[in-house]
């Protein structure tokens, strides 16, 4: 009996469940990386001034659970993980909106992490009510693997926009700028809305005719996963 069949699932065009929850990322070859002592996500862009946030900043803030499906790109997807954190929705609304700049519209925000990782959405999708700044996974802290101590969690997109060890948020009056030139580039090219259930894998190619192609970066993934994963618990 599969996966899906057990748990009843009603997957995602051209997903597949996977046991577990595979560390996956930017740089999988190397080791999570470290996180500061005084470790915040800082916010820029179009504000007025900028603005920190420790950890102890966000416990300062409502509280929100969220049950969902992590969906990788490649096509495998981790299936009913409970995440906790506060809604990115009410950090906008407590922390960012009152600093914002009025003199353009924001229509998107970029996320990015300590591992160099970066993801740009729209600001629609990013104020969806299941999209969380992330601190806990099934009832622990998130781990070096999967983000710590923060990271973002947007279950209907790719797990590509889901940055982890989320340092920088920026509020931004335009997208993504500029057309991949190198031939790899353009070959990788992420969709800017990566919706899973409109199967959104790639900026321009239709995403059933890429599954192919990503399926075969499974095996290297979880190759690369291992030999990256932290070998002890950080300190």
């Amino acid at each position: 009996m599969s996966i899906a069949t057990r748990h009843g699932l009603r997957m995602p065009p051209g997903q597949r469940p996977v046991e577990g929850f595979p560390r996956f990322g930017t740089h999988l070859h190397h080791p999570p990386p470290e996180v500061p002592v005084d470790h915040a996500i800082e916010v820029g862009g179009a504000v007025t001034v900028s603005v920190s946030m420790t950890s102890a900043d966000l416990a300062q803030l409502p509280r929100r659970e969220v049950r969902a499906d992590l969906h990788c790109v490649a096509g495998w997807s981790a299936i009913d993980l409970r995440w906790e954190g506060v809604a990115f929705e009410t950090v906008y609304r407590e922390v960012i909106e009152p600093v914002l700049d009025r003199s353009a519209p924001v229509t998107h925000v970029a996320f990015a992490g300590l591992d160099g990782h970066r993801s740009v959405a729209t600001l629609e999708d990013a104020l969806a009510a299941n999209v969380l700044i992330a601190e806990n996974l099934d009832g622990r802290p998130l781990d070096a693997d999967h983000g710590a101590p923060a990271r973002l969690v947007s279950p209907s997109q790719y797990g590509f926009m889901s940055t982890k060890h989320l340092s920088r948020i920026e509020m931004r009056t335009a997208g993504r700028t500029g057309v991949p030139r190198a031939l790899a580039d353009r070959l990788l090219e992420e969709h800017p809305r990566a919706r899973v259930w409109e199967e959104e894998r790639h900026g321009s190619l239709p995403g059933r005719a890429v599954r192919p192609i990503y399926r075969l970066l499974i095996p290297p993934i979880r190759y690369l996963s291992a030999r990256g994963r932290r070998s002890t618990p950080p300190e």
